[in-house]
């Protein structure tokens, strides 16, 4: 990798000229800074599995799995580990070299904590990297997942401090930065980023990404995501964003944050394969792969691997598979899962 300036001072003004250039300018700058550090045509991917879903207890406007919002969503138990590591399998058998695990809850409890950290150090043992995302985490909660091994913690900031307060109040701006703070502190890689298209002005973008790229050390990964809106959720209404000030997004956290993996997360399922080749030009270098984030849709894997060829991109850990490697790598992942389904015991379908 060159070694690119990077700073971690920068002023509304900035960013939002950057946000104000033409296209093509801005395009430009954030490709030309991007194939410095990494490979253009590499791309990280990551799968995501909801161990725990529904029932939370946070009012944020935009999220199906709150529990004061009627979105018909179905509320599950806590995933057995068994059931996750098969999980695991496919995803990794379909080219993911990260799995990610999320669950919907304010903060873990302690009397999950040994659960999780045994989860973290069996997929682990596959060869994947890990990374999770419960909520908010004391310093303790951290380090316990920090020893078990836990590459990645995820903990969006959402949107800019000041538009913070229209889309959640049940926890605070300063809550979400604390609980960065002690995933830092006990030695985990930062995952954090926000979402765009929830009503909120361009100012309040830059704002996002001016709260992610000054902090101490910019986050290892910004998660970019379009707002999916679900029937039942305060935000089911809003006007969609401008795909064009999404790719913005992009660029602009690109230049920002040259060192981080820039990935394109929720509302992949509604983008053209023109707007995500967009976004992979402006910089983005990572995505979720698979059928769901956490309780919203993403593209089906054989969608993302047939986008990879047309563009000659390729996942991190190799080369893209033909089509006929992608149907035999699904039918074998496919097996195992239902051959597991039949001997462990479905936690989640309670």
């Amino acid at each position: 990798m060159s070694q690119l300036q990077v700073r971690h001072d920068w002023n509304r003004d900035e960013i939002e000229a950057l946000f104000s250039l033409p296209m093509n300018d801005l395009l430009f700058q954030a490709q030309s800074l991007h194939r410095q550090v990494y490979d253009p045509n590499e791309v990280q991917i990551s799968r995501l599995l909801s161990i725990k879903t529904g029932a939370c207890p946070e009012d944020c406007k935009y999220c199906p799995q709150s529990a004061r919002y009627d979105t018909g969503l179905e509320k599950e138990r806590l995933l057995e580990i068994e059931k996750v590591l098969t999980e695991a399998r496919s995803a990794k058998a379909a080219g993911a070299s990260r799995f990610c695990m999320g669950a919907a809850w304010r903060n873990p409890h302690e009397r999950d904590m040994p659960y999780l950290t045994d989860m973290v150090k069996e997929v682990k043992s596959m060869g994947m990297e890990t990374c999770m995302t419960l909520g908010m985490l004391s310093e303790d909660q951290a380090s316990q997942l920090a020893d078990a091994g836990l590459d990645y913690y995820n903990h969006n900031l959402d949107t800019s401090p000041e538009y913070y307060g229209d889309v959640i109040t049940t926890r605070t701006y300063q809550n979400r930065l604390d609980t960065l703070s002690h995933v830092r502190g006990a030695g985990m890689k930062v995952c954090s980023g926000g979402i765009v298209g929830m009503g909120e002005q361009a100012s309040d973008r830059a704002g996002l990404l001016q709260q992610l790229a000054n902090m101490e050390k910019h986050p290892d990964s910004v998660p970019i995501n379009m707002l999916v809106k679900v029937a039942g959720t305060p935000f089911e209404k809003l006007d969609e964003l401008d795909p064009f000030e999404f790719v913005r997004t992009i660029a602009v956290a690109r230049i920002m944050m040259p060192y981080s993996r820039v990935r394109l997360s929720a509302g992949r399922e509604e983008m053209t394969d023109e707007l995500q080749a967009m976004c992979f030009f402006a910089g983005a270098n990572s995505i979720f792969y698979g059928c769901k984030l956490l309780t919203t849709p993403n593209p089906e894997e054989n969608s993302d691997m047939s986008l990879f060829r047309r563009l000659g991109l390729h996942p991190e850990q190799g080369k893209v598979a033909t089509p006929e490697e992608d149907e035999q790598l699904m039918q074998k992942a496919a097996a195992k899962k239902d051959k597991a389904s039949a001997q462990f015991f479905d936690a989640g379908a309670l």
